[in-house]
C-alpha cells in the first residue's frame, strides 16, 4: 500500500469490482477503448489486475479517497503485450471513475506510481500510451512529466477503426530525478 497527500493506492479486494464494473460500463470513461465493458469482463479484468499484483508487487493499483470513497479507480504499473512496437517495456496507465475527475487524483497517482517504478523497481523509464484523441489522457502524461515520443498504430486494432492511432509518450529515470 502507498499514500500520497490525498489518496491509496494498494491491492484489489473483492469488493472494488462491483464499482469497478459499473466504471467500465459507463460511455464516457470508455470512450477512448475499443468498447464498454460487461460486467463479467470488468470482473475478469479486476481479478486479473490483482492477480498480477500478488504475483509481483506492483500493477495497477485500486485508487481510494480516504473518509470519501473505497475505490475510484486504478493507476499503477503495467507490461503490455509483446505486439506493442516500443516493446519490452513498463506502462503507467490509470482510469477513473467519472465523478472523480477533474480534481487531480489521476497526477497525484501517477506521480506515486512513477517514484515506485524509478526508485523501488530500477526502471530507467516508463511509457504511457493513448488514442491521439484522449487529451484528458495525454494532459496526465505531460503534468507528470512525460514527454511526447512518437504516434503509432495499435497492433490489437484494424487500421480502419478510429482508435487506431495511438500516440507514445516517455519518461527516463534521469528526467523524473532533475524534476521530482
Amino acid at each position: 500500500m502507498m499514500r500520497t497527500e490525498r489518496l491509496i493506492l494498494r491491492q484489489w479486494n473483492d469488493e472494488d469490482l462491483s464499482p469497478f464494473a459499473e466504471m467500465c460500463r459507463d460511455k464516457e470513461v470508455m470512450e477512448f477503448f475499443p468498447k464498454r465493458l460487461t460486467k463479467e469482463e470488468s470482473y475478469s479484468m479486476g481479478r486479473n489486475i490483482k492477480s498480477l499484483i500478488a504475483e509481483r508487487g506492483w500493477g495497477f493499483w485500486a485508487v481510494e479517497v480516504p473518509g470519501e470513497s473505497h475505490f475510484i479507480g486504478f493507476v499503477g504499473l503495467h507490461t503490455p503485450n509483446d505486439s506493442m512496437p516500443f516493446s519490452p517495456c513498463v506502462e503507467i496507465g490509470w482510469r477513473l471513475a467519472k465523478a472523480y475527475w477533474g480534481r487531480g487524483y489521476a497526477t497525484e497517482a501517477a506521480n506515486e506510481a512513477l517514484r515506485y517504478a524509478f526508485t523501488q523497481l530500477g526502471l530507467e523509464e516508463v511509457v504511457s500510451f493513448t488514442t491521439v484523441n484522449n487529451l484528458r489522457s495525454q494532459a496526465v502524461m505531460e503534468k507528470i512529466g512525460m514527454s511526447y515520443a512518437s504516434n503509432f498504430e495499435h497492433p490489437d486494432l484494424e487500421p480502419s477503426d478510429p482508435l487506431c492511432e495511438h500516440v507514445l509518450y516517455k519518461i527516463s529515470k534521469e528526467h523524473w530525478e532533475k524534476h521530482s
